[in-house]
């Protein structure tokens, strides 16, 4: 009742006459004066938080000032007016206000608040204060300020003498809903500011939010446990220096520990299916993701090694390809592994599993154990869970795919590993018949036949495709990898009863009924470029088709890219190649698609006519058709179209589209298709990867500007066959290393005549020393002797003057006392 009738008695004046809410908001004012008593001031601080969401403007010009004296002087008094003052300023300081004004009223009052540090540094005072509502309400409002001038309240926390252990007491306090705001209000404060990331990392941060995540659950927290991991993600993220101190800490560990992983696992040791086979939900997809982001900071952070790294790198290797993680957990692992991975892929044995049929997940069948490079390859190739959603080509699986082909892209990079791999693939040596490579999934992928009756089977399509980006890998810059790889002789593949019967001749009629390939004929041990070309025809004579629909001939399209892509990378600066290619029917095959003139379709002539003149330019070795024979058909197709071809696939949107992280493009959708439901349920698509987008641009203008070069002009790149390209390199290597070393050698040459030098001048140094040390040794002599001689004169003198006095004192004449005590004295020596 004593609130209301302080109430009453401030509102209603003097004379209880009606008041304006400016004159009410006046009177409230004056009672915030230090004179009045702490009632009044607390009633007048009430009522002003009543009135100031309707009357927010008159609150602010009129009030700001002596609430922010009270804040100062009565907050830590009374804890009611403490709270009452904190959320009376932060409703006039809110911006989130949908009416007229408000949101530049809150700004307005911001600034005020924070013309000075003083308020603030009393803010981050008052969080020392261990009650709940002065506590609670300070952090509420530090998180308003901090959404509207976030830069101003971190330059004040700097220099608060009690800021780092005041955020350090709310991050450890017991009280779930202090702890949690806390948490939200450091995730601002931290944000974009090294220096606060450092002092409160230092200060014991990473301890407490850590426990917070513990204490909440660890992955299978709710929306806390992500608050404070997300917490060590801003403390860790661009923050070198926080980041080599976490390494120092015992906390790395308990990342795994969190994804139920072992710190410790031997090499040849599979992962727990603990680990393996979890329940997923959004949260804790959502709490896995951002430790598997921390864990990716830490392997691509610098000074870290191999060693110590692994743990983290075998996590996720292991949750990419052998967990029922969900895709973009996987996609995320494998896109966080360091480009220039060192990771022993074909050593870690792996248990992949396969999800039950109509089980929904909850039972899994476990596959045979498989080497992580077997296991990267085949989710590259046929995706997740042995193909099982491949038909289907949505967005997340299409991206899991690519993030494969990346790793292994960068697995590759090592020449030796290339053409490890690549060796691997030829025939036997160890029978005298001529023999097959040995069927891997990627040769088995590349080699087969496209389906040229029935429906194309879409998994097929893109197992094909990416596995021409992948052996794309292999080949590319490496003149030693295509040597061997012109000697890969694929296995028989199956061959569906339909599937051969559509390659005839241009001028034929289809075969009545397939023949069975005779394995006994040299001619079926075809290379695998052989097979690539006449696969490359089969699938231009497919897309040709009248009666194809139009995805359909998108699907062909793709088949096409996909080989003519890998061609154009594999001939590249290889005159060897480019003969097999040629004398396999290659030219023919070129030709037709680039007469085609549908304005619908660029892709394919375009790549087209950058091949032919790909073989044109590189055509160096004898054979039956040679760049004179080429020549001619440049002239009849026109160089102009040639060139223009090539313009129309550079401006192509399935070309420009690509970058060299983001490789899988949506897909057009059709007339009337459904809409997409959640994000990466939709369909996509992939048409080119990044290396050759990059490879086509550096490499196009050469091909270009060959289109007119005369039969018997020397290649724009001097003639140079890959070979002697390579041989030149490490010629010039072997230069640039030798001169490093006669330099070295002519230093330290100079290092010795200078030690020479210095050693002559010291010797000349000591001789003059010697030679002073003989003059001044005969000096000495020379004093000795002198002062022998006047030894033996003064003994001499003594006498005579003593027997000069015995005579006088004989004589008897007068001797001095002193000449008699001294003759005393010589006479007592004597004695």
């Amino acid at each position: 009742m004593e609130f209301f009738s302080q109430t009453y008695v401030a509102l209603r004046g003097p004379t209880g006459a009606p008041q304006t809410p400016t004159d009410t908001i006046g009177r409230l004012s004056d009672r915030l004066s230090p004179a009045a008593l702490l009632a009044d001031r607390r009633a007048a601080v009430l009522a002003l938080k009543g009135l100031s969401r309707d009357c927010k403007q008159e609150v602010g010009e009129r009030s700001l000032s002596g609430l922010l004296e009270s804040l100062q002087n009565d907050a830590e008094v009374d804890a009611d007016i403490g709270k009452a003052i904190l959320e009376t300023l932060d409703i006039l300081c809110q911006t989130e206000d949908t009416a007229p004004g408000s949101k530049e009223l809150g700004f307005k009052h911001t600034d005020s608040l924070l013309s000075s540090q003083k308020t603030t540094h009393t803010l981050f005072s008052l969080l020392g204060d261990t009650n709940f509502y002065i506590r609670f309400a300070t952090l509420q409002f530090l998180t308003t300020l901090l959404h509207n001038r976030r830069q101003a309240i971190q330059g004040y926390f700097l220099t608060a003498p009690a800021g780092p252990g005041s955020i350090i007491a709310v991050l450890e306090d017991k009280r779930e809903i202090i702890r949690n705001e806390a948490i939200t209000m450091v995730q601002a404060l931290i944000h974009q500011s090294p220096d606060i990331q450092k002092v409160l990392a230092f200060e014991g941060a990473f301890e407490k939010l850590f426990n917070t995540v513990t204490q909440e659950g660890g992955v299978d927290g709710g929306l806390v446990a992500q608050g404070a991991l997300t917490c060590v993600d801003g403390l860790l993220r661009f923050n070198n220096s926080n980041q080599s101190y976490f390494k120092e800490t015992s906390l790395p560990p308990v990342l795994c520990a969190f994804l139920q992983f072992p710190v410790v696992l031997d090499i040849q040791t599979t992962a727990p299916q603990e680990f393996a086979l979890q329940f997923w939900d959004d949260q804790k997809q959502t709490n896995t993701a951002l430790i598997i982001g921390i864990m990716g900071m830490l392997i691509g952070s610098k000074g870290q090694g191999a060693s110590e790294t692994l743990p983290f790198t075998r996590c996720l290797v292991e949750t990419a390809l052998a967990s029922n993680a969900p895709t973009p957990l996987k996609t995320q692992c494998l896109r966080l592994l360091p480009t220039n991975i060192n990771f022993p892929f074909s050593e870690i044995s792996l248990t992949p599993y396969v999800p039950v049929p109509e089980t929904n997940g909850e039972e899994w069948d476990r596959l045979e154990l498989a080497s992580a490079l077997d296991a990267l390859v085949e989710l590259a190739i046929h995706g997740e869970y042995n193909g099982l959603d491949a038909g289907r080509r949505m967005k997340e699986s299409l991206e899991l795919r690519s993030a494969a082909v990346a790793v292994f892209e960068n697995f590759v990079r090592k020449d030796e590993i290339r053409q490890a791999m690549v060796q691997a693939m030829l025939p036997s040596d160890d029978t005298d018949a001529p023999s097959r490579s040995r069927s891997t999934p990627l040769l088995h992928a590349l080699s087969i036949p496209p389906n040229t009756e029935s429906a194309l089977d879409a998994a097929t399509v893109i197992s094909t495709h990416i596995a021409t980006l992948m052996f794309a890998h292999l080949l590319r810059g490496s003149p030693r990898a295509k040597d061997a790889a012109r000697l890969i002789v694929p296995g028989p593949a199956p061959v569906a009863a339909s599937q051969s019967s559509f390659f005839v001749p241009a001028d034929g009629a289809p075969p009545a009924t397939p023949e069975e390939p005779d394995e006994d004929e040299d001619d079926e041990h075809q290379t695998l470029l052989q097979i690539l070309t006449e696969n490359l025809s089969l699938a231009l004579l497919s897309r040709s088709r009248s009666n194809t629909s139009d995805r359909e001939a998108r699907e062909w399209d793709r088949y096409v890219v996909g080989y003519l892509a890998l061609l154009a990378q594999w001939l590249w600066e290889d005159a060897k190649s480019v003969r097999d290619f040629l004398d396999a029917g290659g030219l023919g095959v070129l030709v037709e698609p680039i007469n085609q003139t549908a304005e619908v379709d660029s892709l394919v002539p375009g790549l087209c006519a950058f091949l032919l003149g790909l073989c044109y330019e590189f055509n160096r070795e004898p054979g039956e058709i040679t760049r004179t024979t080429i020549h001619p058909i440049i002239g009849r197709l026109s160089v102009d179209t040639l060139i223009g071809q090539m313009a129309r696939f550079r401006e192509d949107e399935r070309f420009k589209g690509v970058g060299p992280d983001a490789i899988v493009l949506p897909c057009p959708s059709s007339p009337g298709a459904p809409p997409p439901g959640k994000a990466g349920a939709e369909e996509a698509e992939i048409w080119f990867d990044w290396a050759f987008v990059d490879f086509w641009k550096s490499n196009y203008y050469t091909v270009q500007r060959g289109f007119s070069a005369e039969p018997d002009q020397l290649s724009s790149l001097n003639g140079q066959s890959a070979e002697s390209a390579m041989l030149i390199a490490s010629l010039r290597d072997v230069i640039r290393q030798q001169s490093g070393e006669i330099e070295a050698l002519q230093k330290r040459l100079k290092e010795t005549g200078s030690s020479a030098s210095k050693v002559s001048e010291l010797e000349k140094q000591v001789t003059v020393l010697q030679e002073e040390v003989v003059s001044s040794e005969q000096k000495r002599k020379d004093v000795e002797k002198e002062q022998e001689d006047l030894l033996v004169l003064l003994d001499e003198v003594t006498s005579k003057r003593r027997k000069d006095k015995v005579r006088m004192r004989e004589a008897g004449l007068e001797v001095s006392e002193d000449e008699a005590e001294d003759e005393d004295e010589d006479e007592e020596d004597d004695d």
